[in-house]
């Protein structure tokens, strides 16, 4: 089977699950230290994962190295990622704790390496990213995760710099121009991947409502975001998550 690279986000910084597990270091002309990735297996299929923020969550959103880390997943013959997001709901079918399989994205981030072709070989090296999210793993991830979660597959993710959360002005604008969610770490992430032809899919939990969305939540107008509830959702929903993950590469 293909290798199967599991980036993990906010909340998700280690996966006890992988069998036969080491650390790898590998080298990368991007970064001055190499890119440790946890490499193992999960029934027959080989997994190499990596913790985007690191471990402690030390490294905000605008910080992370995404072509250090994509390079090492790639050279570790890396063919398809599963990414997981912690994000805020904009669309009122994405509620907090629901999980969604994104399918398009809009990207406002700036000032990121966010490519690897600095140089280009011939005057037709741009890639095409129509359909950024396409992956062979999104059907069967989706029935896993439908038997224990609420899970919508589709929607646009906004990707904003950070580390800041928005205002509530930012999350009217993003709704305007079509977005469902909102997060910081999908770009450049994703479109790296498919520079080096590695498929794509993002597992978004959402966590909040974005900023200034108010919908009726257990009879209870939500207006503003509160950190403390967003670490709450995320730490009951990974767990579910990261089984659907299992059986998915099972």
């Amino acid at each position: 089977m293909a290798v199967v690279g599991i980036v993990g986000g906010s909340g998700f910084y280690s996966f006890p699950q992988i069998g036969d597990s080491e650390v790898v270091e590998v080298e990368t002309r991007y970064s001055k230290f190499p890119v440790a990735v946890i490499t193992g297996k999960i029934g027959g299929t080989e997994i190499c994962f990596i913790a985007r923020h690191g471990k402690n969550h030390n490294t905000p959103p605008h910080r992370i190295n995404y072509r250090a880390n994509i390079d090492a997943l790639s050279q570790l013959s890396v063919e398809h990622i599963m990414a997981m997001n912690a994000v805020g709901g904009i669309n009122a079918r994405m509620s907090p704790g629901c999980v969604v399989l994104p399918d398009q994205i809009i990207d406002y981030t700036w000032g990121r390496d966010h490519t690897f072709f600095d140089t280009f070989n011939d005057e037709l090296s741009h890639i095409d990213f129509s359909f950024p999210l396409e992956s062979p793993l999104r059907g069967k991830l989706c029935k896993e995760l439908e038997k224990s979660l609420e899970c919508v597959n589709g929607g646009t993710y906004g990707c904003v710099q950070g580390p800041r959360l928005e205002t509530a002005a930012e999350i009217q604008k993003l709704k305007n121009d079509g977005c469902d969610l909102v997060g910081m770490t999908m770009m450049p992430e994703a479109v790296l991947a498919r520079e080096r032809e590695i498929s794509y899919l993002s597992v978004c939990v959402v966590s909040n409502w974005g900023a200034g969305i108010s919908y009726s939540l257990a009879g209870q107008s939500v207006a503003s975001v509160c950190i403390k509830e967003i670490k709450a959702v995320l730490a009951e929903r990974l767990t579910k998550v990261q089984c659907a993950l299992v059986d998915t590469l099972c």
